[in-house]
């Protein structure tokens, strides 16, 4: 069978919020020339240069309800056998049916189930290439909800095993998860590492003022009551955030502005969330030992000193979190019943054209990240990285892949060793925080020397080519 020029990417997930699932869709239109059909899910807005792409044509298939809380236990095992079936059904409908026969099927896993059957299934009857992209393992994710002994992870890592070696090329994303699935598996991987677009770089101190202008409105609004950040907003002047001032047309940054954390979390048992919570409560604790504060000090003369322009030794911190997922609502909770004198929390969720933004105009980056298998690298990482911005990230088997400590970020195990290490980063915040700038100068020199598209040209295209080339024979 001749070449078609078609390619069909498969995740069963939110398209907008599975970033490489976009990257490859975009590498295949652009650096492959091919027809690219994305079969996914809705939900959040993916970014502008697939949705504007002549060559890309997004298929957004209907999600699984979520299960009712109050749903009687016996019928659970009923609707975890229910789901995967119509799952399935949906899958064959639209690799089948509703797309062109293409090339090359590429499909994210995880989830593994139905997905890797169906397109298995699916590159079968329309005689196409079968890829598979590891980004996790599936089982030790269902593990997390049900446990490693259940009856169902057993299954369910049986079939992810039994298809996953059925596939005719595999991508991964480590080296410890090339060696893995070689050596317990039987698969053999093209290790292809996450890498920011073109579209995550450091941000202009335009752009910084623009974006926190259009952020005014959730800054402004605390987690329950007033806090650090909404108290000194509100003699504000038009032309003002609370990070950066306007002088005629230059834009400058406040000397006695807040430090600007951020952390992208999903909000799943894999991200200890509160282990952050933690470290800001100790943080605020520790700088008002440091400073020979006790409670009995008076908080509406901090904060007009604050608003006075007065600078402190150790910084407020804000802390915007983003994301979507199960456990926001709890944790929601948990930081409206802190009471912080020197640090504040926002949760909101951004586009994927002003995520970038943020990420290039905060001080430090934050990961939870621990991964169900070990084996994965969290991509956060990778787009604060891109954008020149430092992290601290919970160290586990792999992250060294990753994360090169004292050059681009730090490593910790626990809240007390993450406040150790914002105290050691923001003493003397903005201008004399010395490791600070070490890291985020190492940042710069590292994460701006390879890209996504160099990385998928050299990892990825030459085994997608073989794979099409050799099913084409």
């Amino acid at each position: 069978m001749g070449r078609r020029g078609r390619a069909c990417v498969v995740v069963l997930g939110d398209l907008g919020r599975s970033p490489r699932v976009q990257y490859q869709a975009l590498s295949l239109a652009r650096q492959m020339s091919l027809e690219v059909d994305v079969v996914a899910y809705g939900g959040s807005k993916p970014h502008a240069a697939i949705l504007e792409h002549p060559s890309i044509h997004i298929h957004t298939m209907t999600q699984w309800p979520t299960i009712p809380r109050g749903l009687p236990k016996v019928l659970k095992p009923v609707l975890l056998l229910l789901k995967p079936l119509i799952q399935f059904v949906m899958l064959l409908w639209f690799l089948c049916v509703k797309i062109a026969s293409p090339d090359v099927f590429l499909v994210q896993n995880p989830p593994s189930v139905p997905t890797l059957v169906a397109v298995k299934w699916a590159s079968s009857l329309r005689r196409s290439a079968f890829i598979i992209d590891w980004h996790n393992f599936g089982y030790t994710l269902l593990g997390l909800s049900l446990g490693r002994r259940s009856h169902f992870v057993s299954i369910y890592r049986w079939i992810e095993k039994y298809y996953g070696k059925m596939a005719n090329g595999s991508l991964c994303v480590t080296q410890a998860m090339q060696h893995e699935l070689a050596q317990n598996w039987g698969i053999k991987a093209t290790v292809l590492y996450d890498q920011p677009p073109e579209f995550f770089h450091p941000t202009s101190l335009e752009e910084k003022h623009e974006l926190f202008c259009r952020l005014n409105k959730i800054l402004h609004q605390p987690l329950g009551v007033q806090d650090c950040v909404s108290n000194g907003m509100e003699g504000q002047k038009a032309d003002e955030t609370i990070f950066t001032s306007l002088a005629g047309t230059d834009v400058f940054l406040k000397p006695n502005r807040p430090a600007l954390v951020v952390s992208s979390t999903s909000w799943t048992p894999d991200e200890d969330f509160g282990i952050l919570l933690e470290a800001a409560l100790m943080y605020d604790r520790r700088v008002a030992a440091i400073l020979n504060e006790d409670d009995s000090t008076n908080e509406e003369a901090f904060l007009k000193e604050i608003s006075d322009g007065k600078q402190y030794l150790y910084p407020r911190l804000l802390f915007i979190i983003t994301g979507k997922g199960p456990d926001k609502e709890r944790y929601e909770e948990k930081i409206r019943r802190l009471r912080l004198k020197r640090v504040a929390f926002r949760t909101m969720w951004l586009s994927a054209e002003d995520y970038p933004l943020l990420l290039g105009s905060a001080d430090l980056g934050v990961c939870l990240h621990t991964s169900s298998s070990g084996l994965d690298l969290p991509m956060k990482v990778v787009d604060m990285f891109g954008c020149g911005l430092p992290v601290c990230a919970v160290s586990y088997s792999c992250i060294e892949e990753l994360v090169k400590v004292e050059k681009n970020g730090l490593l910790f195990s626990s809240s007390s060793e993450l406040a150790d290490q914002l105290l050691m980063l923001f003493k003397g915040f903005p201008d004399d925080s010395d490791v600070l700038k070490k890291l985020r100068n190492g940042t710069l020199e590292m994460g701006l020397s390879v890209r996504w598209a160099t990385e998928w040209e050299e990892h990825a295209k030459p085994l997608i080519t073989e794979v099409i080339s050799q099913f084409d024979d």
